[in-house]
Parts: structure tokens; sequence; C-alpha cells
């Protein structure tokens, strides 16, 4: 990236009483400024939507299967839509092999660009962007034959703190592709992952989907040979409990069920959105981006960017089926993931950021109503605050969250695994610009008994 591309801003947390500033790329707008994507309503038209997302020439075109499985990769004048990848990585040994992952296993690698925020200790860890062979002795590898379409945003370890600045910093490096994924940097893609998620975007008939969801466990879910899922089954997010004390409780995704969907043919409705998966049409990214002012926080992550989207209209969907896997600490890979270090370890550095950070968040979203907004950070809240097109109170009554008592009705999964869909997708706008709440009257109640 040009240098005229980046910015100054002060880390969010303190170092040694003193601010430190750090260089950032700017955020991508579209011609008009990130202010043109949506009218005094909030609600983006179809025409603006398009204003943001590039497409490119193929390389090479690879024929279709013979039984019209798949819809046309290309549009009309034969281009492909370009997908981001934005992986945030801390002091992870198997990042390039997730890079390696996403550009061996896409069937056009030339439309992926990957950005890498690489958080690690210079002199104990090996950078992401570092080689796994030679370019000798392995010049199809992803690094060596597509290394113009990585960036790399190498950080110290030190100044790390938590997944959301780190992904904060992976929105800043978006430049204004069609798609944008998020993805762990311990996942392991399948073959023809480009195609797959995007046809199962475009059967949702929603410019506003957001495909999400807690990942599988990569054990026995790709075949070595072909590349392909091995798996009929995935986790849909609908399993959400209040978590932590007093005033400053807030939403955490459990455990999530997962099995074959309920719904053919089209990724599923679902009420919460997943950090380590996620994939959308670039204006999510212009539209929710990451605030860059909750240090610490890796708990509410989630539940903040899930009801910010809500709020832009966005609409969160499980896909049919996974195109790439995690890699967990179980089984045969527990001793290599346990060996990976966490973020936590700079707690001694950052004591108290945390809890600050959190009466922010929830404020923002507007989970903390009995504290006084004067006793949070407010910078920047336009920018990194709610949308117009829903409120926060049509989600809470919906799926059944009382965050004054700060409890949720139970088995809200009773419900999501087939009948919001059925339900809520009756609503989808002829325009295809999101689900109309105003026409959805539900609330969720824990179901009786007998």
């Amino acid at each position: 990236m040009d240098k005229n591309d980046f910015e100054t801003i002060k880390h969010p947390g303190p170092n040694g009483g003193e601010d430190l500033e750090m260089r950032v790329p700017k955020f991508w707008a579209p011609e008009g400024g990130r202010e043109s994507l949506t009218g005094e309503d909030g609600i983006m038209t179809r025409s603006q939507a398009l204003s943001v997302g590039s497409k490119i020439r193929p390389v090479r075109v690879v024929p279709r299967p013979l039984d019209n499985s798949e819809k046309d990769p290309f549009d009309e004048y034969g281009l492909l839509e370009t997908i981001y990848v934005a992986i945030s990585s801390y002091r992870d040994w198997q990042c390039p092999h997730t890079v390696e992952s996403i550009f061996k296993r896409a069937r056009y690698p030339e439309r992926v660009r990957v950005a890498v925020i690489d958080q690690i200790a210079e002199a104990e860890d090996t950078p992401c962007g570092v080689l796994i062979e030679s370019c000798e002795s392995n010049p199809e590898e992803g690094l060596c034959k597509f290394k113009n379409q990585v960036d790399v945003y190498q950080m110290d370890a030190s100044l790390a703190m938590g997944p959301v600045f780190a992904r904060h910093i992976g929105h800043r490096l978006y430049r204004g592709e069609y798609f944008a994924a998020q993805v762990d940097a311990h996942v392991t893609f399948v073959t023809d992952w480009d195609v797959d998620i995007i046809d199962q975007f475009r059967s949702t008939a929603n410019e506003m989907a957001v495909l999400s969801t807690y990942l599988s466990d990569v054990q026995g879910s790709i075949d070595e040979v072909t590349g392909k899922s091995l798996r009929n089954s995935r986790p849909i997010m609908c399993n959400t409990e209040f978590e932590g004390s007093g005033l400053r409780k807030y939403l955490r995704n459990e455990q999530q069920p997962e099995a074959e969907p309920a719904i053919k043919g089209s990724p599923q409705l679902q009420p919460y959105w997943a950090a380590g998966f996620s994939f959308s049409r670039g204006h999510f990214v212009v539209n929710v981006p990451y605030d860059q002012y909750l240090p610490m926080i890796f708990q509410g992550e989630e539940i903040e960017i899930g009801l910010r989207g809500f709020t832009y209209g966005y609409d969160i969907y499980a896909p049919e089926y996974s195109v790439c896997f995690h890699m967990y600490a179980v089984g045969k890979n527990e001793a290599a993931r346990k060996k990976v270090n966490l973020f936590w370890e700079n707690s001694d550095s950052y004591v108290g950021v945390e809890g600050h950070a959190m009466d922010r968040l929830l404020g923002v979203i507007k989970m903390n109503p009995d504290v006084d907004s004067k006793k949070w950070n407010h910078a920047d809240e336009d920018f990194y605050g709610l949308g117009k097109v829903r409120d926060v109170s049509k989600f809470f009554e919906t799926f059944g969250i009382d965050i004054k008592n700060r409890k949720t009705e139970q088995h809200l999964c009773s419900f999501v695994l087939k009948k919001m869909h059925v339900d809520f997708v009756e609503h989808l706008r002829p325009n295809g610009m999101g689900i109309d709440y105003s026409k959805i009257h539900y609330k969720f109640k824990t179901p009786r008994k007998g």
C-alpha cells in the first residue's frame, strides 16, 4: 500500500503512562464517502450498494460441472467479483498455512486479496509473510505466486490488545473488494471455496446477507485427496447467555448446535454473528467497522458487531455448508495449538482498560441502560455506532433479551432451527435490500412444557 494511504492514530492502551502513536491504513470509502451509502432513513439503496465492489477479468476459465449445480461465476461482461479475506494472527505458527490454503484451494485465486494483521514477537516468532517453502522449490506456493495479493501489517506482540483492535486494523486494510471475509489464523479451506461461498450468498437473494458461524473442527472434515468437505452438518448461531458481573454483564455466544441444515438450497437466517467466520458484501465492512476504542475485549465482540449490523439492516445467516474448518486444541492438534501464546500475556501492561472498554461497548449498543452515559468514552461514536434502519430494541424484543434484568428467554434454538427462516424470509424486501423487520411482530418466549 502507498504511504499516503496511512494515517496516525493513538494506541488504545496506556504505554508506560505515555500516549503511543501508530501508523495505520486509512479506511477505504466509495466515491462520495461512507455517508453516500445511506439516505436520511439509513436504508441503503441497491444502486448505493452496487457502488461498492471491484471486479477483475479471470486469468483462465474453469469449466463448471455438467449438472448445473453451480451458478455462473461471471457477470454479463465475463468478470469475477473480488474477495477480501482479513486474518488476525497472534503469534500463530499456522498463519502461513491458512494463507496458503486460501490461495491453493480457490478456483480463481487471482480474485482473492488477503490481509494479515500479524502480531508477533520478532525474536521468537516466524512472521506470517514468510514462505513455507522457497519459491525455487515450490513456485506454486501462494506466498510466491500471489505475493502481490497479500498485505501483512506487522506489529509487536506487546502492543496487541485483543482481537477487536487487530480486526479494526483488518477493516482498515479493506480496499473496495466486492466481498469481504474474516477468518482466524488457523483455518483450512476446501477446494473451490470461493465459488461455493458466493453461490451460497447469491442463493439468499439478499444484498444485506452476512454468512457467519462458528466453524467445525478440521479433524475428519476435509478429504485429503480432493480437498472437498466430508461434512453435511454445520453449526447455527442461536445459543447465547449473559456473562460477567454487575453492570458489565454482556451477551456471550455459547456452544452452538450442529446438524444438517433444516433449510435446503439457501443459507439459513439466525440472530447472532460469529467472529471466526464472516462473509458478506464489502459494504458491511464499510458500514460496520470494528471499533478502535475497545482494547482487551474478547467476549462481547460478537454481540457488538452483530447488533450494529442489525441496525444497519444486515441479516445474519448460517451457511448451508462449510467452506473452511478450524483447528481447535483438541485431539491430535491439542499439543500444537496449546503452544501458541495468547494476547492475555499482555494483561499486566493494560490493567483496567478492559472494564472501561466494556462500558463503551455496552453503551454504544444500548445494553447498559442503567449506567450514566457520562461514564464511558464516546469518541467517534457516530462512526462506530448504530445505524438507522432498525432500533436495537427490535432485536431485544424479537429474540427474548431482557437488558434491564440481564436475562434471556431460554431455548431460542427451538425457534431458530427452522421456523425463524420460514417466517422471516417472507419479509425480504422486493429489491433484496434486507428483511423488513417493521412487518415482523414476533416476540420469542421460552416454550412452555407440556
